[in-house]
């Protein structure tokens, strides 16, 4: 439920712990992860492997730090590492590739959630056959965010696998995808070689995001984030906000998707066509808990919404977002979309 009678919908990082998650932090027995001693950190990390099917995982800060790290384990000198321009680890991490690395992205159109896999095989074989630089990695991610939280099946993400470099998954709302498609984590990260996700997005936790992968790899990633400052000590007491979250909050996302669903339904009938991924949606891409949308006055509207008490974002110029949470409830949701019924055009 809203707080201080502003219904904020900027972003699922916004949450507060429940009561629960806050005992069951209060409670975490605790010990010093840099020595791989906090047991709590590590019963998180087997969980989060356990869940997406693969042997090892690693607690980190944030899940911009999960990608960079990811990039840094398959992303050699020389090469190029094949990404969605409008990904994540791409366009929102403030060129974080770039200044941490000495491969070359190889930006490929992602208009619809998956990356052109016709392009992204140019540049496979252009590598393989000596022309270009070998491609080292593939990037896909899951929800995707610059299409409005369109959630990817897994034969699309396998059909991009089997293109032949390994895959990065920007997995941060990867459980919004399990509950929007009725599958598994595990069914969703197979074809990737590495998984991120967020358990302080739509999970609810207050911090951190796990990268899961081969044993090998992952004993790497634990220098690579001791490198990047993120090593972490009693983090058992933030470790059990995860659990806690992947215990209790995986199929209440649901909810969050019926939320949002509400707030597009205003969005496609005052401003038809604008909503993004609603094209997509209709051929078996679900969206989950984003409302993202193309206004003219974007800025305009969030003044708008500010004044009836409604906080949103942009994703970008001209484009508005919604994202629904924990924290938001039926009445929040009513509220915006009278906001949203009232504005201008």
């Amino acid at each position: 439920m809203s707080s201080r009678g502003v219904v904020d919908l900027r972003s699922d990082t916004l949450t507060q712990p429940t009561e629960p998650m806050r005992q069951a932090m209060a409670n975490a027995p605790v010990g010093d992860d840099r020595y791989g001693e906090d047991p709590t950190v590590n019963r998180l990390e087997e969980r989060f492997a356990d869940l997406v099917g693969k042997p090892a995982a690693v607690y980190v800060p944030s899940g911009t730090m999960g990608n960079q790290i990811a990039l840094r384990l398959h992303g050699t000198a020389g090469s190029n590492v094949v990404v969605g321009r409008r990904q994540h680890a791409m366009s929102y991490e403030s060129g974080a590739a770039g200044l941490n690395n000495a491969f070359q992205t190889y930006t490929v159109d992602d208009n619809g959630g998956v990356i052109d896999k016709e392009t992204a095989a140019q540049a496979v074989a252009a590598g393989l056959a000596g022309f270009w630089p070998p491609v080292t990695l593939i990037c896909l991610e899951n929800t995707h965010l610059a299409s409005g939280g369109l959630a990817i099946g897994a034969e699309e993400l396998a059909a991009v696998a089997a293109l032949g470099p390994p895959v990065h998954l920007d997995g941060a709302r990867l459980f919004n995808a399990v509950v929007a498609l009725e599958t598994t984590a595990e069914e969703l990260a197979s074809s990737a070689t590495t998984v991120m996700s967020c358990v302080s997005k739509g999970l609810g936790a207050p911090v951190g995001s796990l990268l899961a992968g081969p044993a090998d790899l992952i004993a790497e990633a634990r220098l690579h984030r001791r490198r990047l400052g993120g090593a972490m000590r009693q983090a058992g007491v933030i470790a059990a906000g995860g659990l806690h979250a992947l215990d209790f909050h995986i199929d209440r996302l649901a909810d969050d998707h019926a939320r949002a669903e509400r707030l597009g339904e205003v969005v496609a009938e005052r401003w038809p066509g604008a909503r993004l991924g609603e094209k997509e949606a209709t051929c078996g891409r679900p969206l989950t808990n984003v409302v993202a949308f193309c206004h003219p006055d974007s800025l305009g509207l969030l003044d708008h919404l500010r004044l009836a008490g409604i906080r949103a974002g942009l994703l970008g110029p001209g484009i508005v977002r919604f994202v629904t949470h924990l924290d938001v409830d039926d009445a929040d949701i009513d509220r915006a979309v009278a906001a949203l019924s009232s504005a201008p055009d």
